[in-house]
């Protein structure tokens, strides 16, 4: 991405120059990004708000680390940042029912005719278990595996399966690639998967009408449309959110669901939320997130307990943590600074609000599954339990499991006996009617 200019280019160089001693070139492309977040023109006004000493230890992880250790890290303290030409953070609203069941293989060639993506020239035909994708929209569509279908439609599970689209939205820094494997097990069980990532430049450069709120709009015009169309049966949405990234997105996309067509809200008949929410601006979460996208394999984010297990019940789980390393201990410190200058302007502040309040209090009437961890260093696990806690009050049945061990956005892979397990009955028991009695 180039070396980093202009006025963030003392601070980040001279952290990046720490970090470079034990991690890859690719995090020093990455910092080049954070230039996007900021603009010259008011740089004076952050930095007579945030030079001074650093945030006392509030942090996740900077609480863990002894002081002794940033002894020769003292430029930390003095960082001066600019502040970015920031009008909000995110875009607008989802919600949920998709098509009917499909007997031939001609009619469900037919009927994709119409689930083409914006932008994509309309295919001449379509392979099932393949992938639509297109160009220049950060999302794809996935159809099922011809295995998981049951042409026949003798099946009313298999065929609510195949009315039912599951929408991934990923985490920060996440990209087509990584949400693959999730995408493959719905396939693979007869439903449709979208696919949706927001690249880590466009978080960190939005600006209202930018590419990152049109590629949301995008998405959001596209299921509305198909949602829309004629059909002898209901179509149905499931959403499945990773990380605070990919459950805000939740958030904006109901958001804009809501001022299209607030009858849009019924179709949605699930929600998964992996690894969130944290409910408030939390520059300590949002430093710890920013972070480990930043180093992702290198960030002690990235590594858990030696068990994994699941524990439906609400309660604290405490054991010990391995510690960052000094480097990104002042990442974390860097990181922190400025999150907590951003995430109090005034537009950000309001946005972030309105986000978390339809997230709160305005979400679909259908059955929650939250899939966290006592050992997730960027989400506290104490904060997701809170949250849980409000829904439940609320009146939305909620279903939550603790995998105790596994790091952020990391169950899937640490133990995909469990987390496909809670797929399975959550989907099979909470979402689909007709699957409530089936095997």
């Amino acid at each position: 991405m180039g070396s980093l200019s202009g006025i963030i280019q003392r601070p980040l160089v001279a952290a990046a120059a720490v970090i470079a001693a034990s991690v890859s070139a690719d995090v020093s492309e990455k910092f080049s990004s954070l230039k996007s977040l900021v603009r010259g023109s008011e740089s004076d006004q952050i930095a007579a708000s945030v030079s001074g000493s650093v945030h006392d230890e509030r942090s996740l992880w900077v609480s863990q680390i002894s002081t002794s250790k940033l002894k020769d890290l003292s430029f930390v303290s003095r960082i001066r940042l600019p502040l970015p030409n920031v009008d909000l953070l995110l875009a607008p609203n989802p919600s949920c029912k998709l098509a009917p069941s499909v007997t031939s293989l001609s009619a469900l060639r037919s009927a994709y005719q119409s689930a083409e993506l914006a932008k994509a020239s309309k295919p001449a035909a379509f392979t099932i278990g393949a992938s639509l994708v297109a160009p220049d929209v950060s999302y794809k569509w996935h159809l099922p595996e011809t295995s998981a279908l049951d042409l026949s439609g003798s099946s009313s599970c298999a065929s609510e399966k195949n009315r039912t689209v599951v929408v991934l939205l990923g985490w920060l820094g996440s990209k087509q690639k990584h949400l693959k494997k999730y995408a493959d097990w719905y396939t693979s069980r007869g439903y449709h998967v979208i696919t949706f990532t927001l690249p880590m430049n466009e978080i960190m450069s939005y600006k209202v009408g930018g590419k990152a709120e049109k590629n949301v709009e995008s998405l959001v015009n596209h299921l509305a449309d198909w949602l829309d169309e004629e059909e002898q049966q209901q179509k149905n949405l499931v959403f499945h959110t990773f990380s605070n990234t990919g459950w805000l997105t939740y958030g904006a996309i109901l958001e804009k669901f809501q001022r299209q067509d607030s009858s849009l809200m019924g179709r949605v008949k699930g929600c998964i939320v992996d690894s969130a929410p944290v409910a408030a601006a939390d520059p300590t979460v949002w430093a710890s997130g920013f972070s480990a996208a930043l180093l992702k394999k290198n960030s002690v984010a990235t590594r858990g307990s030696a068990s994994s297990s699941c524990e439906s019940n609400i309660g604290g789980v405490n054991f010990s943590e391995p510690k960052p390393a000094v480097t990104e201990t002042a990442l974390l410190l860097i990181l922190e600074k400025f999150f907590g200058v951003i995430l109090n302007l005034p537009k950000v502040n309001r946005r972030l609000a309105d986000v978390v309040d339809t997230l709160s209090s305005s979400q679909p009437r259908c059955p929650q599954l939250y899939i966290y961890s006592s050992a997730d260093r960027v989400i506290p696990a104490g904060q997701v339990e809170s949250f849980i806690v409000e829904q439940r009050k609320a009146g939305h049945e909620v279903r939550a499991c603790n995998f105790i061990s596994s790091p952020h956005v990391d169950h899937f892979r640490s133990n995909p006996e469990l987390y496909t397990a809670e797929l399975n009955h959550f989907m099979d028991n909470f979402v689909l009617a007709s699957c409530n009695h089936s095997s």
